[in-house]
C-alpha cells in the first residue's frame, strides 16, 4: 500500500459533492475515479468534477487494482450488495448511512469484511467531528452526571412533488427515519454507551409514496435513560440535540453537520446553578474528518471511529423503530431477527 489512498465514487449521487472537496483537500487521499451504470453519465460526471477515470459499470471499477477505497453512495437498499462486492474485490468501503437495512444484510457485510481483511464503516460524518468527540468526552468525564434524557431531532422539507427523489421511494428503502432519523438515533446510542436500547416505541406518518415522512420514537435503555427522537420531511429545517444529566445539560445547536458552512460550532453547557458555558469548536468539515479516519485505518492501522458493533446497535434500534411504528407495539430490539 502506498502512502496515498486512491478513492473512487461508486455512483453519481448528489451526496458525492460533500466528499469531493475533502478528498482533494486531504494530503493522503486522491480522487481517482467514478462509476455509473451508464458510461456516458459517468464520463460527463467525471468531466464536470475533474475526475481522471470514468467507468460505465460498478463491476469495472471494482476490477481496477489501482483503486484502494470506494465511497458507496447508492440508494439504501443497494448498500449491502455493493459493499460486499467491493470488499470481495479488496476495496475498503466508506458506506453512506444506513450501512444496511436488515440484520441478515449486516451479518453478510460483517462476514465479508472479516473474510477479506478490509475496513468498512458507516459514513456518520458528525461522529468523526471534534464537536461530537468533545460532547462524548464531556459525558464520559461526568460533567453532566448520569444521563437521564436525550432529546434530538432532524427535520427538513421535502415536497411530495419530488416523488422521483430516492428518499421517497419505498422500493429503495426510503423514508425520513432511514434518511435523517438515523442521526438522532445514533447519537443517543453513542452518548449513552450502552449499546442498543432495550425497548422502543414509535409512531410514523406515511406520505403519498408509501414511506414515512415523519417518525417519532422513544428509546429506553438498560440504565433507565430515555431518548426521544424525531425526523421529518414535512417541516421547515430543524435540528438540535440536548443531553440531559443529573448535573448538567449539554445543548448541541448544530449536531449533524457542524463545520460544513465554514462556521465554528457551538455547544452550551448549563449546570445546576443555571450557569452557562459556551464550548466552541473551530470550523472543520466533518466529511474531511471521515476521509481522514479512513486514511488512519488503512494507512496507519487505526481502529474505525464508527465500528461495526456501533452499526449493529444503530441498526437494531432503527429496525425496532420501524417495527413499532408499523405494529403500534413496544418492541425489544434484542428480539428482532433478520
Amino acid at each position: 500500500m502506498s502512502k496515498i489512498l486512491r478513492w473512487a465514487l461508486l455512483s453519481t449521487a448528489n451526496i458525492n459533492k460533500a466528499l469531493i472537496g475533502p478528498l482533494r483537500q486531504s494530503a493522503r487521499s486522491e480522487l481517482a475515479a467514478v462509476a455509473s451504470r451508464d458510461a456516458a453519465r459517468a464520463r460527463a460526471y467525471a468531466d464536470e468534477h475533474g475526475i481522471p477515470q470514468a467507468f460505465g459499470s460498478y463491476e469495472a471499477l471494482l476490477a481496477d487494482p489501482d483503486i484502494d477505497a470506494v465511497y458507496l453512495s447508492l440508494p439504501n437498499g443497494l448498500h449491502a450488495e455493493w459493499a460486499i462486492k467491493a470488499m470481495q474485490a479488496g476495496k475498503h468501503v466508506l458506506c453512506e448511512k444506513p450501512l444496511v437495512v436488515s440484520m441478515a444484510e449486516f451479518a453478510q457485510v460483517e462476514a465479508a469484511a472479516h473474510a477479506n481483511g478490509v475496513t468498512i464503516f458507516e459514513a456518520f460524518m458528525y461522529l468523526h467531528h471534534p464537536q461530537t468527540r468533545r460532547a462524548l468526552e464531556l459525558v464520559r468525564s461526568g460533567r453532566l452526571g448520569k444521563l437521564h434524557l436525550i432529546n434530538s431531532w432532524f427535520n427538513f422539507h421535502l415536497p411530495p412533488a419530488r416523488a422521483a427523489n430516492v428518499r421517497l421511494k419505498a422500493d429503495l428503502t426510503g423514508g425520513s427515519a432511514w434518511d435523517v432519523g438515523v442521526y438522532p438515533n445514533s447519537l443517543s446510542i453513542a452518548a449513552l454507551g450502552e449499546g442498543a436500547p432495550v425497548e422502543v416505541w414509535a409512531q410514523q406518518t406515511i406520505g403519498e409514496s408509501g414511506v414515512d415522512v415523519g417518525m417519532s420514537a422513544q428509546l429506553r435503555f438498560a440504565s433507565g435513560a430515555v431518548a426521544q427522537i424525531s425526523s421529518s420531511f414535512r417541516t421547515p429545517f430543524r435540528e438540535a440535540a440536548y443531553l440531559v444529566g443529573e448535573r448538567g445539560i449539554l445543548h448541541l445547536h448544530e449536531p449533524w453537520k457542524p463545520g460544513v458552512t465554514g462556521q465554528e460550532s457551538v455547544m452550551t453547557l448549563t449546570d445546576l446553578d443555571s450557569r452557562s458555558e459556551r464550548i466552541v469548536t473551530p470550523a472543520v468539515d466533518p466529511y474531511l474528518c471521515e476521509v481522514q479516519a479512513m486514511e488512519a485505518c488503512v494507512l496507519d492501522g487505526a481502529a474505525p471511529v464508527v465500528t461495526l458493533q456501533d452499526s449493529r446497535d444503530f441498526l437494531q434500534s432503527m429496525l425496532a423503530i420501524y417495527t413499532s411504528a408499523r405494529t403500534g407495539q413496544v418492541v425489544r430490539p434484542a428480539e428482532l431477527s433478520a
